[in-house]
């Protein structure tokens, strides 16, 4: 991956004015960010904000028996370390880059300074905040009432939104760790969905083949999320 990628291909960075952008733009120092790589464990404060651009991190609540279950993903659409800004400083989840890419960072200090400016950028961080704790919510109650092959739908439609082609590259058994399922009941699920032609999937390469048709299968929360995200945030980057 290039370093001289442009970090408003991420969509909060490039929903800046340009005053903001200004000061933002030489603090950011650009990551990879391989496939597994742990951003921040569980209750530990966190020493920088992410910004992903090609890459998607998952959210994960770690049990003791070591169980997980992904509560939120994020991509270019918005930032990781939101405990930062909401006066936290640590969170009991983990972050995990489950797509690899890359990304920008911030440290965790100017991230707090330029939120206690209490400007624009602010009012940015905190409706990206609202958007990402309604798909925390939407994520719980479709966890607890929809089907597997409903679930992964959403899995797999909520990642391809932070994604610029139609292909991600993750196993089964890490898409049974991010949704707190058996490894045997992803491959029913995604087997069912290569057989309905909706997904190509081999060797890890999870290809999307119908979107239409895995939107129809999927159940409203979807839905719900897209809808929050389009309408609390900026639709394109403005670049």
């Amino acid at each position: 991956m290039a370093k001289d990628s442009d970090p408003r291909l991420n969509h909060l960075l490039a929903a800046l004015p340009e005053a903001e952008w200004q000061r933002w733009a030489p603090q950011l120092e650009w990551v990879a960010m391989p496939l597994g790589q742990v951003l921040y464990e569980s209750g530990l404060t966190l020493s920088h904000a992410y910004f992903p651009i090609t890459s998607i991190v998952s959210l994960l609540y770690v049990m003791e028996n070591g169980a997980s279950a992904e509560i939120a993903v994020v991509g270019k659409e918005g930032l990781v370390g939101i405990s930062l800004f909401m006066g936290g400083g640590s969170t009991p989840s983990r972050g995990v880059v489950q797509s690899a890419g890359e990304g920008f960072r911030m440290r965790a200090s100017l991230m707090m300074e330029e939120f206690n400016r209490a400007g624009p950028a602010m009012h940015l961080l905190l409706r990206y905040t609202q958007a990402l704790i309604t798909q925390m919510a939407q994520t719980a109650v479709c966890n607890r009432h929809h089907s597997l092959d409903q679930q992964l739908c959403r899995w797999l439609l909520l990642s391809l939104d932070r994604l610029s082609g139609n292909e991600l590259v993750m196993t089964q058994e890490l898409i049974g760790n991010m949704l707190g399922v058996r490894r045997e009941g992803v491959t029913e699920s995604a087997l069912k969905l290569q057989k309905a032609g909706l997904i190509r999937y081999a060797r890890g390469h999870i290809t999307v083949l119908d979107r239409p048709a895995l939107e129809r299968r999927t159940c409203e929360c979807y839905a719900v999320v897209k809808l929050e995200y389009d309408r609390l945030l900026p639709a394109k980057p403005a670049i």
